[in-house]
C-alpha cells in the first residue's frame, strides 16, 4: 500500500501493520462470510470519500511536542469520530483497540487494510488482554489508540483504558476530536456517528498531552480520569462547533491553540451545539 499519510501530522514507525491476538468469539457460518464483504464495501467508502476531505489541524503541536521528546502516545478519541479519524492517521503504524465481536472482525480488516495493527480486546470483553498487548506495543515505541467511550458507550464518558496504559507506561494521553462541516449522522447509533458527505470541510483539535505519574496512587489516578475526559469534552465542542463561528472567532481559537495555548489550556471554547445539527 502506498504512503499516503496527511505530511501535516508528525510520522509514525509503520512496522506494526499487523494483527496482536485475542481469541475472537465462534461466528456462524452465514457472519463470517459477512465479514469479508462488510470490510470490502466499508474500506471503499473510506478510499472514495477521505480522499475528498478538507481537513484543517488545530493544536497539531501538541502531537509534535510528543514526537520532538522522542516518545510514544496513547491517541484517545470518542467513537463518533472514527470514520474521518481512521483516514487522518492512516499509514501510521498505529496499534487499536478493537472488540473481538462481530462488527470488531470486519471492522479489524477495514483499519489493517489502512494501515493500522491491531490488539483484539473491549471493555465487554478481552479487556486486560487487549490493554496488555498495547502496554507492550508502547513498550517497544508504538503509538496505540483507543475509542474511549466504545464500543457500546455511554457516549462521551472516557472509560478508564487510557489512564491505566499511561499509569502502566508513563506515556503521555493524547486526546482529538474531528470535526466536520457536512456529514450524515446516524441518530439512532449509540454514538451519533458520522460520514462526512464528500468534499466536506473537517477540523481536527488535538489537546496537550496529559501524563500520569508511573507511581500514582489511587487518588491521582482518579484525578487523571477526571482531566482525560475533561479533555476529550473541551477538543469535542471546539471542533462540533468550529464550522458555526464566525472567521475571527475562529482567528481567536487559532491563536488560543497556537504554542502557547499547548502550556496554557484554552480558557474559553465554543458553547456546545447539539449532536444532530449536521444530520440529514
Amino acid at each position: 500500500m502506498a504512503n499516503d499519510a496527511n505530511p501535516a501530522l508528525p510520522p509514525v514507525d509503520q512496522s506494526s501493520h499487523q494483527k496482536f491476538d485475542a481469541r475472537p468469539p465462534e461466528l456462524s457460518r452465514w457472519r463470517r462470510m459477512q465479514i469479508p464483504v462488510i470490510a470490502w464495501l466499508v474500506y471503499g467508502v473510506v478510499r472514495l470519500i477521505g480522499p475528498t476531505l478538507r481537513t484543517e489541524f488545530v493544536g497539531v503541536q501538541n502531537a509534535v511536542q510528543i514526537r520532538d521528546e522522542g516518545e510514544v502516545a496513547i491517541g484517545a478519541f470518542w467513537h463518533r469520530c472514527i470514520f474521518t479519524a481512521i483516514w487522518i492517521w492512516r499509514n501510521r503504524g498505529i496499534i487499536v483497540l478493537n472488540t473481538v465481536n462481530f462488527d470488531g472482525q470486519w471492522t479489524r480488516r477495514v483499519i489493517e487494510r489502512l494501515g493500522f495493527g491491531t490488539a483484539q480486546g473491549s471493555s465487554s470483553r478481552g479487556a486486560i488482554e487487549g490493554l496488555t498487548i498495547m502496554a507492550s506495543q508502547l513498550e517497544e515505541g508504538k503509538h496505540v489508540a483507543l475509542t474511549i467511550d466504545g464500543p457500546r458507550g455511554p457516549r462521551y464518558v472516557a472509560k478508564p483504558g487510557a489512564v491505566i496504559l499511561a499509569r502502566r507506561t508513563g506515556k503521555p494521553v493524547s486526546a482529538f476530536h474531528v470535526g466536520l462541516q457536512r456529514a450524515h449522522t446516524f441518530k439512532k447509533s449509540w454514538d451519533l456517528f458520522q460520514i462526512p458527505y464528500p468534499f466536506s470541510r473537517a477540523v481536527m483539535f488535538v489537546a496537550p498531552p496529559i501524563r500520569v505519574p508511573l507511581d500514582a496512587d489511587s487518588d491521582t489516578v482518579h484525578q487523571k480520569q477526571k482531566e482525560i475526559q475533561a479533555a476529550l469534552e473541551r477538543v469535542r465542542d471546539v471542533a462540533e462547533s468550529w464550522f458555526q463561528l464566525t472567521e475571527s472567532e475562529r482567528d481567536r481559537l487559532r491563536e488560543e491553540w497556537s504554542e502557547r495555548g499547548a502550556v496554557e489550556q484554552p480558557s474559553q471554547t465554543p458553547r456546545p451545539q447539539k449532536d444532530e445539527r449536521r444530520s440529514t
